[in-house]
């Protein structure tokens, strides 16, 4: 007796699988989905653009590059977070835009926004407090590079990635690489090194593969 043939499980919905909001859903559905590799730039900062990207799965990283080719990465971007919606105003775009992984994204033009916006008015709000949150997050960024020191910087961030352990320990594991750490405190990978060099010799902080650990609570200055 030959062996009964079953159809394969159909492919699951990207869309209905990502964590969005019920309004970002149908928007992404009114979008064209484009999956992407690693290390692909879908903004270029400058350039004019009226596309919102909508991150169904990967990651994203939103950063600009200074004269002396340093980088300062503004935030990274997962599965149900959206980029994009600085350019729809027809303005230049504010930073450039990159995937971190393999990314599945929905793209949305600005006329498909007009015509969702038209069909449930409410999601403006929902669009206007993600612009407001993004402004708010990049002025306290900005207040803290120019009041504080690279030690102060880093300080703030360590405690930020770290998780409280049972021994009183705090663990980033993953641990973001000192180069990834230099980006997102405006300062190079050299300075970062030095600072964390020391918090070592100091008993401060262990350091592995993509690990950190601070054995106790990090000193106001240095």
């Amino acid at each position: 007796m030959s062996a009964r043939r079953t159809n394969p499980a159909p492919d699951p919905d990207p869309i209905a699988a990502a964590p969005l909001s019920d309004s970002l859903r149908t928007l992404a559905r009114r979008g064209e989905l484009r999956r992407l590799r690693k290390g692909v730039q879908i903004i270029s900062e400058g350039d004019r653009g009226d596309t919102l990207y909508i991150v169904l799965a990967g990651e994203l990283r939103a950063y600009s590059v200074g004269l002396d080719d340093r980088e300062v990465t503004y935030g990274r971007y997962g599965a149900g977070e959206y980029v994009g919606e600085m350019g729809l105003d027809g303005g230049p775009r504010s930073a450039n835009v990159e995937t971190l992984a393999p990314t599945l994204l929905a793209l949305v033009t600005r006329p498909t926004l007009e015509a969702h916006l038209r069909e449930d008015p409410a999601f403006a709000f929902e669009l206007l407090a993600k612009v407001i949150r993004r402004a708010r997050a990049a002025t306290m960024s900005f207040r803290q590079i120019a009041l504080n020191n690279v030690y102060g910087r880093l300080k703030a961030l360590l405690e930020e990635v770290t998780q409280p352990q049972p021994d009183g320990a705090r663990v980033a594991d993953p641990a973001p690489s000192h180069q990834e750490i230099s980006q997102q405190l405006g300062c190079t990978r050299e300075m970062v090194s030095r600072v964390m060099k020391d918090l070592e010799r100091g008993g401060y902080v262990e350091v592995g593969r993509r690990r950190i650990v601070l054995r106790r609570a990090l000193p106001a200055k240095w």
